[in-house]
């Protein structure tokens, strides 16, 4: 029959309490599934144990920056497919292009407006869904030529 889709899951790391209330206000309106993290290393392992599809990742935290943390999480290949939204104080272009460099998927400055965080959600969200399916598709293609190949005794 048919799959049936869970809430999708998004993992919101900021060591401010007050930051990871207002993202989860944010988001209240919608069935996503929220954890939360209150630095690095903490982010590096529910990243494993909750596994999110979505990340929302301050940069300036505790044990590792989000930025050391976006570059294990997309280096490891039991994360690396996360979307990664950089959400930070920093907005300088230096931030942006280092946020690029170690793998991070959108990049949001603070103040954060509720619409554009929505927006950008749901955008990663789905970029998510389709990378999913496609990777599917790629391992049931893939077992098809595997059947069709003849074997050698």
């Amino acid at each position: 029959m048919f799959e049936q889709r869970r809430n999708a899951r998004i993992l919101i790391a900021d060591d401010e309490p007050v930051n990871r209330e207002l993202l989860e206000a944010f988001l209240a309106d919608h069935d996503y599934d929220l954890e939360f993290a209150e630095d690095g290393q903490e982010t590096l392992e529910k990243a494993v144990s909750f596994e999110p599809d979505l990340i929302l990742l301050d940069v300036m935290m505790p044990k590792f920056s989000g930025f050391e943390v976006c570059e294990k999480l997309k280096s490891d290949p039991k994360t690396c497919g996360v979307m990664i939204l950089m959400v930070t104080a920093l907005n300088e272009l230096g931030d942006v292009e280092r946020a690029v460099s170690v793998g991070c998927d959108d990049y949001l400055s603070k103040p954060i407006h509720k619409f554009e965080l929505v927006i950008r959600v749901e955008n990663l969200l789905k970029l998510r869904a389709v990378t999913d399916e496609l990777e599917r598709l790629r391992r049931y293609i893939d077992s098809m030529e595997d059947s069709l190949t003849p074997r050698k005794n």
